[in-house]
C-alpha cells in the first residue's frame, strides 16, 4: 500500500477556508481523483467544515493534511489512488477540545461537526502535542459501485505515514511542497 500525504499551513483568517478548498481540489485532481467524483465534493465539504471551525474558535495557526492510502493504479485514464482512503486532518495549537452542538430551525451556526459525524466513513479527534488534531476519513471505492457510508467512529484512526520530512511544530511532518 502506498501513502501520498500532502499539507498546507492555515493562517487565522477566514480568507483561508476558500485557499483550503482550492488547494485541496487541486490536490485530488492531482491524485487521480476527479471533480466529478462524489468524493471530491464531500471532500471539499469537509475541509470546509474543519477548517472553519480551526480559523473560527481558535484563533491560532494549523495544518490541514492531505493522505490518500491505497492502490496505486489507473482511474479514468489518470495514475493516481484507485482505492483505499482518503483521510483529512486539522492540527491547530488550541487545547480546547471540539464541542459538538446541535443547530436549531434557522441557526447559521452549529451544524459543522454534525456535517463530518453525516458524510465521513470515520472521524475523531486527539489531543496533540499543546493542541489537537480532528481527522476524518471516506473510503474510496475502487470501482463505480456506491460506497457505504454516513457512520462514525471516535475511536483512533489508523496513523499515515510518509517516508521523507521533519518534525515541525503541530508534531506531524514538515510540509512536503511549498504553498
Amino acid at each position: 500500500m502506498q501513502v501520498l500525504q500532502v499539507q498546507l499551513e492555515i493562517r487565522p483568517d477566514p480568507a483561508e477556508v476558500g485557499r483550503a478548498r482550492r488547494w485541496v481540489r487541486s490536490r485530488l485532481a492531482g491524485s487521480g481523483v476527479a471533480d466529478d467524483e462524489p468524493l471530491a465534493e464531500t471532500l471539499i465539504l469537509l475541509v470546509s467544515e474543519l477548517v472553519t471551525n480551526a480559523v473560527v474558535h481558535t484563533g491560532c495557526p494549523a495544518v490541514l493534511r492531505l493522505s490518500f492510502q491505497g492502490v496505486r493504479g489507473t482511474r479514468s485514464g489518470v495514475q493516481g489512488v484507485a482505492g483505499g482512503t482518503v483521510r483529512l486532518e486539522v492540527v491547530d495549537l488550541s487545547d480546547c477540545p471540539p464541542v459538538p452542538r446541535h443547530a436549531e430551525g434557522d441557526e447559521t451556526n452549529g451544524r459543522g461537526l454534525e456535517l463530518v459525524d453525516g458524510l465521513a466513513d470515520r472521524w475523531g479527534w486527539s489531543a496533540e502535542g499543546v493542541g489537537k488534531r480532528i481527522w476524518c476519513e471516506l473510503d474510496r471505492c475502487p470501482a463505480p459501485a456506491p460506497c457505504g457510508g454516513g457512520s462514525s467512529a471516535t475511536a483512533p484512526g489508523v496513523a499515515t505515514t510518509a517516508t521523507a520530512g521533519t518534525a515541525s511544530a503541530y508534531g506531524g511532518m514538515a510540509a512536503y511542497e511549498a504553498v
